[in-house]
C-alpha cells in the first residue's frame, strides 16, 4: 500500500531531521528549506501535506500559505503550522490563512504523530466522499454530473489553444428487450463488462469514460481529430460485438447472450466568438447516436453524417 506524503519545510536542519524521524516509518518524506521551496515542490509533487515552519528567512510562513492557497493546484493541500511562537494572534492569523493545525517546538513525538494522523484521517474521508460523488455506484466509472465538468474545462482548454476536441457517445441496442429475456440482474452485469471494455480500450490518462444514464456512456477525447475518434468507436463496437456475456438464466448451464452498441462521433475545435457551446457538442453527438440507431444499429455514425442527410 503506498504511503501518505508529507512536506516538511523548515530553515532549521536539525528541526527538518527531528520530524523527519519521527515520521519516516509510516510516511513519505519530502523536504525543504525555504519558502520558495515549498511552493515549488507542493506544486511539483502534491504532497498529503505539509508540515510549514512559520519564522524563515526571504518568506513567512505566513507569506507561503497565501501563495499555496491562491493556486488551484495547491490550495486543497493541508497544513500544518510548525511553530515556536506561543501567542493567541500569530495562531489566529494562521487559521484565518487557512491553516489545518499547528505544532509546536519544542516537538513532542507523540503530539506531532496524533496530529499528522488525524489530518490524514481527515484527508481519506475526503477523498472518498469526493469519490463517490464522482462514480457511477453500478459500473465504478465516472458519472454524468463529473463528466459535464470535465467537459467544461476540456473545453475552455481547447479553445484557448484552439485544439480538437471529440466526444463519443455509446448505447447497447435493445437493452430492454435483453432485460425482459434475462433479467435486471443479467442486465447489471452486462452494463458492469460493456464499461470494462470500453475502459480497457482506452490507453490515455486524459481520456475521460463516464455512464451517462441507464445503457448509455460517453467519452471525451481531448486532442483527438475526427477519424481517431471514429477509430476508437469503431474498436469498442466491434469487440463488444464479439464478446460473449455469460449468464446464468438456465440453471443447468451458463448461456452466451451478445450485444451489440451503437454509437455516435462528433468532433469541433472550440471558437472564443462562436455561438456553439459545450452544451451544443452534447446535443450534436446525442443527434449522430440516433441516426447510428435509426440506421440499423451496431454502427458508428459521425455528426457530420447527419449534417449531409439533412442536405
Amino acid at each position: 500500500m503506498e504511503k501518505n506524503s508529507i512536506l516538511i519545510v523548515d530553515d532549521e536542519a536539525m528541526n527538518i531531521t527531528a520530524l523527519s524521524q519521527m515520521l519516516k516509518n509510516d510516511y513519505t518524506i519530502y523536504v525543504e528549506k525555504d519558502g520558495q521551496g515549498c511552493i515549488d515542490t507542493a506544486a511539483a509533487l502534491k504532497p498529503d501535506l505539509i508540515l510549514l515552519d512559520v519564522l524563515m528567512p526571504a518568506m513567512s510562513g505566513f507569506e507561503v500559505i497565501e501563495v499555496l492557497k491562491k493556486d488551484p493546484e495547491t490550495r486543497h493541500i493541508p497544513v500544518i503550522f510548525v511553530t515556536g511562537l506561543n501567542n493567541a494572534q500569530d495562531e489566529q492569523t494562521g487559521f484565518v490563512l487557512g491553516a489545518a493545525d499547528y505544532v509546536s517546538k519544542p516537538f513532542s513525538s507523540a503530539v506531532v504523530k496524533l496530529r499528522v494522523r488525524n489530518q490524514m484521517q481527515i484527508i481519506t474521508q475526503t477523498r472518498l466522499i469526493s469519490s463517490l460523488s464522482k462514480t457511477d455506484p453500478l459500473t465504478g466509472i465516472f458519472n454524468r454530473r463529473y463528466f459535464y465538468s470535465e467537459l467544461e474545462r476540456e473545453w475552455n482548454r481547447a479553445m484557448r489553444q484552439q485544439t480538437p476536441l471529440s466526444i463519443l457517445m455509446f448505447d447497447v441496442d435493445k437493452f430492454h428487450i435483453y432485460n425482459e429475456t434475462y433479467g435486471h440482474l443479467q442486465g447489471d452485469i452486462v452494463l458492469k463488462e460493456v464499461s470494462l471494455i470500453i475502459k480497457d480500450s482506452l490507453f490515455r490518462a486524459i481520456d475521460v469514460l463516464a455512464r451517462w444514464d441507464g445503457e448509455r456512456f460517453a467519452i471525451l477525447l481531448p486532442d483527438t481529430v475526427q477519424p481517431g475518434a471514429n477509430i476508437v468507436a469503431e474498436k469498442i463496437r466491434s469487440t463488444i460485438e464479439k464478446h460473449v456475456f455469460l449468464t446464468d438464466h438456465h440453471l443447468e448451464a451458463k448461456v452466451p447472450t451478445h450485444v451489440t452498441v451503437s454509437v455516435g462521433t462528433h468532433t469541433v475545435i472550440p471558437k472564443p466568438n462562436e455561438d456553439y457551446s459545450a452544451k451544443n457538442f452534447i446535443t450534436s453527438v446525442d443527434q449522430a447516436l440516433t441516426y447510428a440507431k435509426s440506421t440499423g444499429r451496431n454502427k458508428v455514425s459521425s455528426f457530420s453524417e447527419v449534417q449531409v442527410d439533412l442536405l
